[in-house]
């Protein structure tokens, strides 16, 4: 059996890792918390870290038998399983140390971003550097020129 990415149709998560619960599939769902109030009642749910995508170590009898199901949309086969596999068990480290943890883009140099807090707020550019203090330094063209000022990684968004 190899590990491999189950991408599963929309809210379709919880109920596919209890099938491979029932089936005796080897599986890992990370769930984070979130909690929300309702008509004056705060409720805390868990939702699914990847929205969409469960961690399947299948071999091919249970795969047709998980895709006849018709909750998986496909299969990705990672690159490099073992790199994969210490990642999840990093994310399942940082979430029980942090339930709340929430999935952010990756940003490299060349990302265009937009601020959404701060002195800068509204400001788009394109991320020029990132420094070791996990700073951004973000280039905005104004007039043919550019300047390049500084946010915390909290303050912006990838801007598609």
């Amino acid at each position: 059996m190899k590990w491999q990415v189950a991408q599963v149709r929309p809210r379709l998560e919880k109920k596919t890792a209890d099938l491979c619960r029932t089936q005796g599939i080897p599986h890992y769902l990370p769930l984070r918390k979130r909690t929300a109030t309702y008509q004056r009642r705060q409720v805390t749910t868990e939702i699914p870290v990847f929205p969409g995508y469960l961690f399947v170590a299948i071999d091919a009898p249970r795969r047709l038998a998980l895709q006849q199901t018709n909750h998986v949309v496909r299969f990705l086969d990672p690159s490099r399983p073992y790199q994969m596999l210490r990642q999840l068990v990093y994310i399942r480290r940082a979430l029980k140390i942090d339930p709340s943890l929430r999935p952010t883009p990756m940003l490299t140099s060349g990302t265009r971003v937009r601020i959404l807090t701060g002195p800068f707020q509204g400001i788009e550019g394109v991320v020029a550097r990132l420094d070791a203090s996990m700073r951004i330094y973000l280039t905005v063209e104004w007039l043919g020129q550019a300047l390049v000022v500084q946010a915390s990684r909290e303050q912006v968004d990838a801007a598609g």
